[in-house]
């Protein structure tokens, strides 16, 4: 589209709102949800039957809503038009939706162009208006069993309130809304097995399959129908939403996303947007209520950071989570409190939670309310993060837990992570991260990660060590600068298939939506009952069951800061150059096993400066530990590096024990004397990897028989290898 085709965004909202309430709309609509919001498949889910859910031509959840906010505004309930008259609607509503994407103001047709004729992004998005259209069209963050099930807890304080004033517990509310979800689910599978699949699928009426009465909601959910009834009247649209006349304006549907259909009866189109509403619209009421609002806003605070410590323990355990921590200055100040903290080994992590939302005015565009809205949700929380870090590692402040006993960490922090979670989802929450957050650098602190509850839940779930977790927030606060995302769940679920690789040269990846596809998949399998891949195919399952898969297991387990480095350094290393360790691992404790003797090999990166020497010791004697050491002080050496490790495992490929020698480089004459001997390579790349074998025992001939027991001579076996 050139920009002369460019319409504004107030006429195309009005020809959309004249064709939602055409006569028979609903139908058409109807089967936009099927066609955009369904996905069929036998068996078990594959990730190509969520593809569709990736199209580029599908409408997303916010468009889909904002037709249904504008058909609602007539009388919309009427007869099945034909398919030819539903088939124009449709078409007239694509033509006209893909229009309103242009208008809006951020879209690439609205970009100024540079000094190249090239659409200048970073001059689009000064404008606060320009937002909009990120904050319209950006992925969603959350799964629509997050939100349902995630409403339970969130509420639970709250259940007196909600029954003395809407008629039912949380607990009924979610209950019906799952009941609904499982019931459209099954109308629409029996009405598509009995259609036969017939040759014009846009002649069938779609309506029965999106209706409820209450007596089968009841029945399914178990909740008796008076709360069906109760949570029904909570949801159910109660005027005609004429408030809604711009884009930017207060849509009903969001809050009251059901219909009524008759008088015990209510139409779902969107089951997502009655999770959210489930999620979000309680706290609405209770802001309400001038004499709840406090208590209802403490609830909320606790809830996120409750939530986030408890996900938290279920990867780093319970003695590594520690829940508002004090920092006290010698002589009895408060210095700062942190929401939660992680200490494992040598990392810590700083948790600061919001529950600040983005407000109407701002998802207008307002450039001031954007501002205001994302410091009180996202800034204050970094500030507070970023300070408490700080008073850490300068070690003026005392660390003390909420029953008054001090915090001793275990080790002089390496690193330290930042993370700003808020409890509600935040539109372009890492876009306007990247444009509003104003951060200071510290050589400890790393770049701050900007999340949801949904997003930590999702980390946690998918990461459930502390080595897999770190290293994953490690990769995404060095790439920081160089992602370009519509949300963080993009970029978890690239990770999980190639753990986060970005070549040195680039400067910046543009990551599509589809990349989280086996993410998305995987955690319906493990949430909401679809049958398919419990884990993408990926880091966490291409070296399950292999000595090096075996050996990240053990390392996983460990806190000790040496062997926590290594491991963050094992699991970001290339896939190549994970399987040539697999298959050296494999070399050196078969070699073990028959002669009884020590065997190593070397892998060092020469980009990062930094490697590790693995070694197979069949019965490991306290002098080993520093004839180990000494081998790596000259590899780290000879290689000018500042990181070097080493591994001691068994000939069954059990870890014994570990070091690190963490220290810059610098010549030496007297190192230079001793490390005469050994072999020297300028740079080993990291991908694809050179790993050497360092032979501690006497040469093998070329006639003799191969070490790894195969029967054949060594020259025709291990010896090119």
């Amino acid at each position: 589209m050139t920009p002369q085709d460019i319409r504004s965004e107030a006429d195309v909202f009005a020809d959309l709102a004249r064709l939602c309430r055409s006569p028979g709309y609903v139908h058409a609509f109807a089967h936009l949800c099927w066609r955009d919001n369904l996905v069929r498949y036998a068996g078990q889910m594959k990730p190509e039957d969520m593809q569709k859910l990736f199209a580029p031509d599908r409408l997303i959840r916010t468009e889909l809503s904002t037709l249904l906010g504008q058909m609602v505004q007539a009388p919309w309930q009427g007869p099945h038009p034909g398919a030819d008259a539903v088939r124009a609607l449709i078409a007239q509503t694509d033509t006209l939706m893909h229009q309103l994407h242009y208008s809006m103001p951020g879209s690439l047709g609205q970009w100024a162009v540079d000094k190249d004729g090239l659409p200048d992004m970073l001059d689009a998005y000064r404008r606060g208006a320009a937002l909009r259209e990120p904050i319209f069209y950006g992925g969603e963050s959350a799964y629509i069993f997050q939100y349902r099930d995630l409403s339970v807890p969130k509420y639970a304080a709250d259940n007196a309130w909600m029954l003395a004033n809407k008629g039912f517990e949380i607990a009924d509310a979610y209950a019906v809304v799952q009941a609904i979800a499982r019931l459209q689910d099954e109308k629409a599978t029996r009405l598509w097995n009995a259609s036969r699949h017939p040759g014009d699928w846009l002649g069938v009426d779609l309506l029965a399959s999106y209706t409820f009465s209450e007596a089968e909601i009841a029945q399914r959910s178990a909740v008796p129908v008076a709360r069906v009834q109760a949570v029904l009247a909570a949801f159910t649209l109660a005027d005609d939403n004429a408030s809604f006349t711009s884009l930017a304006g207060l849509n009903a549907i969001y809050a009251q996303p059901l219909l009524a259909a008759g008088s015990e009866s209510v139409l779902q189109f969107l089951p997502y947007a009655s999770a959210e509403a489930l999620y979000e619209s309680p706290y609405y009421w209770m802001m309400e209520d001038k004499t709840y609002r406090a208590t209802a806003a403490i609830h909320r605070g606790e809830f996120t950071e409750a939530f986030a410590v408890r996900r938290l323990r279920k990867v780093f355990g319970d003695g590594r989570v520690h829940h508002s921590v004090r920092l006290v200055k010698k002589k009895g100040e408060l210095a700062g409190e942190i929401d939660a903290l992680v200490v494992y080994g040598n990392r810590l992590i700083v948790v600061q939670v919001k529950s600040k939302r983005l407000t109407q005015e701002a998802r207008k565009g307002n450039d001031q309310k954007l501002q205001d809205d994302f410091a009180k949700a996202i800034q204050e929380a970094y500030d507070q993060g970023q300070s408490c870090a700080e008073l850490i590692l300068d070690g003026h402040c005392d660390l003390t837990l909420p029953d008054g006993q001090a915090l001793a960490l275990p080790a002089p922090p390496q690193e330290i992570f930042l993370f700003t979670v808020v409890a509600d989802h935040y539109p372009a929450l890492s876009f306007q991260a990247g444009q509003f957050l104003k951060t200071r650098e510290h050589p400890k602190v790393r770049s701050p990660f900007v999340m949801d509850v949904f997003l930590l839940d999702a980390m946690t779930e998918m990461l459930e060590s502390p080595l897999r977790f770190l290293t994953y927030v490690a990769l995404r606060a060095r790439h920081a600068d160089r992602l370009v995302i519509s949300h963080e769940l993009t970029a978890l679920g690239y990770h999980l298939k190639m753990n986060l690789w970005l070549e040195e040269g680039v400067s910046m990846a543009m990551l599509q939506d589809d990349l989280a596809a086996d993410l998305d998949l995987s955690m319906s399998v493990r949430r909401d009952g679809v049958i398919g891949p419990w884990s993408p195919p990926g880091i966490l399952t291409k070296f399950a069951g292999t000595r090096f898969g075996n050996l990240l297991e053990q390392l996983e387990g460990k806190a000790d800061e040496g062997l926590v480095d290594m491991g963050m350094l094992l699991m970001t290393i290339g896939e190549e150059t994970c399987r040539s360790i697999d298959e050296r691992l494999g070399i050196i404790t078969q070699m073990s096993r028959r002669d009884g003797r020590r065997h190593d090999f070397t892998i060092g990166v020469g980009s990062a400066r930094e490697g590790v020497t693995f070694h197979c010791n069949p019965a490991p004697k306290d002098e080993d530990r520093d004839v180990m050491a000494a081998y790596c002080y000259g590899r780290k050496y000879v290689q000018k590096a500042d990181r070097w490790f080493g591994l001691s495992i068994d000939p069954a490929g059990q870890l014994q024990f570990g070091l690190a020698l963490d220290f810059p480089w610098e010549h030496s004459p007297d190192m230079e004397a001793r490390t005469a001997s050994m072999r020297r390579k300028s740079h080993v790349s990291l991908a694809p990897p050179v790993v050497r074998p360092v032979r501690t025992e006497p040469k093998i001939g070329r006639n003799d028989l191969c070490t790894c027991g195969s029967g054949k001579k060594y020259k025709r076996c291990c010896l090119n290898t």
